[in-house]
């Protein structure tokens, strides 16, 4: 029975019969769907049901919100195309760290790579996964202790026992599906591949719901361009509000370059890591636009941008409640719940990578280099991984992790497109099986793309930004440490 199973996991995945073992003792056996599931299921999270209502609030204008999203999505989309040179030049467990690592050296791969588990990725696993159990609680409530207990905090910044309910159960999450990938990379993808062809078929439900039987009109996008007389809540008027909006957009984009992390694991990945890449992100760039599109059909922007007053909303439920009722809230709070749940799975199941090929370059915990002798998963990787997350999730305060490094997020991704002119340099006479195309006008244009981000980010939001920096320079007494003991 137990041979079946795996059989049909195997044959699910799209994987192949022949177990085959990478040089870093990682198990190669993820195809090209389960790479191309990866990507897709690394992005739609949490933030395409929630991010258009800050985002109409921004701009105040249906047109623009849609301008935002497609500029966002072909922004992304371009990276997309720098990074699978990239990958298709070196395919290793850990992805951006190591491709850090052959452009800069070891200092700034280790950077990186301790950014991903202070917070970007570690706060990204804690965050999605609340997000899923608070949509858990909206449906059947949860546990919480008394309102003395919840006042409880340590050094007057984080309050454990607050929402003490969501907490534990999204913890029991991080604990369930990090055990799923540590007994083997085929249950994790396995898992991956299932819960995102749930949830991009809820959006599609959601999509034509919403078009046909809504009773919305294509008036409610209106207006198609700029809101004459609307206030913009920014020093640089509509030119800041967009690319504060578009920073929305581009955490519901995050998570595309995931896959790279899985290079050792994936079959012919120089191959099928630049595929996954452009098919994973243009599918979602179309989902997106269509979701969001939906959205605005059935509610008009006026309409949106009050129901992002109430913190607790979620733009997506508010929707589906308009003409469909409580079932249809009911109907949408399980689709976020599918969605986030196997956002979170991708996250364990790529991140992890990370920090075992810091390990193996001695520069992390020697033990997150180890590999489990039958399931062939970086195990204590994954361990001290959900370990970290789960104590996130007590501290309540991932979101403000996330949304102090965000910018810092664009710094690695600029520095990686920049990367392409460096390797063109250090590498030109190795095989390239992908050449990004209008080299080298399209790396240059997400270089300086990011670089405005950052500037921007930078002008409007001095304190985020500067606290965003601190904690990724906190990591250089670390890499002192682990250098001074190799």
């Amino acid at each position: 029975m137990t041979k079946k199973l795996m059989k049909w996991q195997r044959s699910f995945s799209g994987e192949v019969e022949i177990d085959k073992v990478h040089s870093s003792g990682l198990l190669t056996k993820l195809g090209l769907f389960t790479a191309i599931m990866i990507v897709m299921s690394s992005m739609i999270g949490s933030g395409i049901f929630k991010k258009i209502a800050p985002m109409s609030a921004d701009l105040g204008s249906g047109g623009l919100v849609l301008i935002a999203w497609l500029i966002a999505g072909v922004i992304t989309l371009i990276g997309a195309a720098t990074n699978a040179e990239i990958a298709g030049l070196i395919a290793a467990p850990g992805g951006q760290y190591v491709y850090f690592k052959e452009m800069y050296g070891k200092a700034f791969a280790f950077l990186y790579g301790w950014s991903c588990f202070s917070v970007i990725q570690s706060a990204s696993i804690a965050s999605i996964g609340y997000v899923f159990s608070e949509s858990v609680n909206a449906i059947i409530p949860l546990p919480a202790l008394s309102e003395s207990w919840e006042s409880i905090s340590i050094l007057g910044l984080f309050n454990p026992f607050e929402n003490l309910g969501v907490k534990l159960l999204t913890i029991s999450a991080i604990i369930f599906l990090t055990v799923a990938n540590y007994l083997g990379v085929v249950f994790g993808g396995f898992i991956n591949n299932l819960f995102t062809i749930l949830k991009v078929a809820g959006i599609l439900i959601i999509i034509v719901l919403g078009l046909t039987i809504s009773g919305g009109s294509v008036e409610n996008v209106a207006p198609v361009m700029e809101n004459p007389g609307y206030e913009y809540g920014t020093s640089l008027g509509l030119f800041g509000a967009m690319f504060a909006a578009m920073l929305g957009a581009f955490w519901a984009y995050d998570g595309w370059n995931n896959i790279g992390y899985l290079g050792g694991e994936v079959i012919n990945p120089k191959r099928n890591i630049p595929i996954a890449l452009f098919g994973g992100v243009s599918v979602v760039i179309l989902i997106y636009l269509l979701i969001n599109f939906t959205y605005l059909f059935v509610m008009p922007v006026d309409e949106i941008i009050s129901v992002s007053q109430d913190r607790n909303a979620i733009i997506a439920v508010e929707v589906m409640r308009k003409f469909m009722g409580n079932g249809g809230a009911l109907f949408i709070s399980v689709l976020i719940m599918i969605s986030t749940f196997g956002t979170t799975n991708g996250s364990i199941l790529a991140s992890s990578r990370i920090y075992f090929a810091m390990s193996k370059d001695n520069l992390f915990f020697k033990s997150a280099g180890n590999v489990h002798d039958k399931f062939k998963t970086p195990c204590t990787s994954l361990i001290i991984q959900g370990t970290w997350s789960c104590l996130l999730v007590l501290s309540g305060t991932f979101d403000q992790l996330t949304d102090m490094l965000i910018f810092a997020s664009f710094i690695f991704y600029g520095a990686g497109a920049f990367g392409v002119f460096v390797l063109r340099r250090k590498m030109k006479e190795t095989h390239r099986p992908f050449k990004v195309k209008g080299y080298p006008w399209i790396p240059g244009i997400f270089v300086l793309f990011c670089l405005t981000l950052v500037v921007v980010t930078v002008i409007e939001n001095p304190r985020d930004a500067g606290i965003g920096l601190f904690l990724v320079l906190i990591g250089i007494p670390f890499y002192i440490f682990w250098k001074s003991r190799k």
